[in-house]
């Protein structure tokens, strides 16, 4: 794509989003808001306006426009172009008219819109795009922010991936690197969230609970649930151990293969495994989900965050305080060359990024 193609002026923005009006608003995350916009020849764009109160925007916004201007694939959203004058900071990104995962996954009615076989179609999409980034682009990718919210949808109900602004090259020669933590709530791993330690580990994890999310149809913290349910991922390991997985599938979702189900839980519980070596890469995730032929190993334990925000392994009785650890951490180390900034913040439990980035 030509520069002057993919450099778009504010005024043009400013037009096609009708300065940015409230009734244009598509949503709001960590980055800024995000708002549709419909160009002078028609064209329908999604433009993410960089938040002046975001004190990291800047990086954010140069991070998200290097990685995604090199990478392409069917399954990650297009990056069209940006815009950068005076303070203002914006991202152009194709439209897509059924917005993110979340705003029909979660809607009691919406949600009967994804039968079984969108759900599963949905899965390997996001699957795809994971393995895209992780091993078959010119750049080895770690996401760092998979999750419901960050899965675009287009007018067949594919997935795309969504939002790089805490995405982070990965050196080829390691297998994992120190790092400040950036993610929400509910999807990061505990190896990550405790200690910085940063693998494509981490994004299978996170994948994990996103596909738990999609076949039980609600989010992996819901406390408006009773007790035992409230924790997804506490819930469905106990289901699996009891024989009883095919309870977690969601009511709302019609013509369920009950062998599909089965599989997709138990590979959903694989990637969600509290010890990171078990979980397996994206290439074999896809081979599992797409092959019935392909052998299941029995999943661990899982990691999850408990009501009072400790790391809990399912095998353990007792939550630790990885937490209270990790706001504690004041001091840096260095590992495999990459420097690990104090850990002051705990991750968002509002489904809102944090970041805590660095130059790479």
């Amino acid at each position: 794509m030509q520069e002057q193609q993919f450099v778009f002026s504010l005024d043009m923005l400013a037009e096609a989003t009708e300065n940015f009006h409230d009734k244009n608003k598509l949503g709001q995350g960590g980055f800024g808001a995000v708002y549709k916009g419909i160009t002078r020849n028609g064209n329908e764009i999604a433009v993410k306006k960089l938040s002046a109160k975001s004190a990291q925007g800047n990086k954010e916004f140069m991070n998200e426009v290097k990685l995604v201007a090199n990478v392409q694939h069917r399954n990650l959203a297009k990056l069209l172009g940006c815009c950068a004058e005076g303070n203002e900071r914006l991202l152009v990104y194709e439209y897509f008219p059924n917005k993110s995962l979340d705003t029909i996954l979660f809607d009691s009615e919406k949600g009967r819109e994804l039968d079984w076989e969108k759900r599963c179609n949905i899965i390997i999409g996001i699957a795809r795009g994971l393995l895209y980034l992780h091993e078959d682009s010119q750049l080895r990718i770690i996401h760092r922010d998979i999750k419901v919210n960050n899965i675009l949808l287009d007018h067949k109900l594919n997935a795309k991936i969504a939002d790089f602004g805490l995405a982070k090259l990965f050196p080829e020669d390691e297998t994992h690197i120190h790092t400040g933590v950036a993610g929400t709530y509910g999807y990061m791993a505990p190896e990550y969230a405790m200690r910085g330690q940063l693998s494509i580990k981490v994004d299978i994890y996170s994948f994990g609970v996103v596909v738990l999310e999609i076949i039980s149809g609600r989010k992996n913290i819901d406390t408006e649930l009773p007790h035992h349910m409230q924790n997804l991922l506490e819930w469905a390991w106990k289901l699996f151990n009891r024989g009883n997985a095919l309870n977690l599938v969601d009511s709302k979702a019609s013509q369920v293969s009950q062998e599909q189900a089965l599989r997709c839980i138990h590979v959903g519980l694989l990637c969600v495994q509290a010890d990171a070596t078990l979980r397996p890469v994206m290439s074999n995730v896809i081979m599992m989900l797409s092959s019935s032929s392909v052998t299941l190993t029995n999943p661990s334990n899982p990691a999850f965050i408990s009501n009072s925000k400790s790391y809990v392994s399912t095998s353990k009785s007792k939550s630790s305080s990885g937490f209270e650890e990790y706001e504690r951490r004041t001091t840096s180390q260095t590992t495999s060359g990459t420097t690990t900034s104090s850990f002051q913040r705990i991750p968002s439990i509002n489904e809102t990024s944090l970041t805590q980035m660095q130059a790479r």
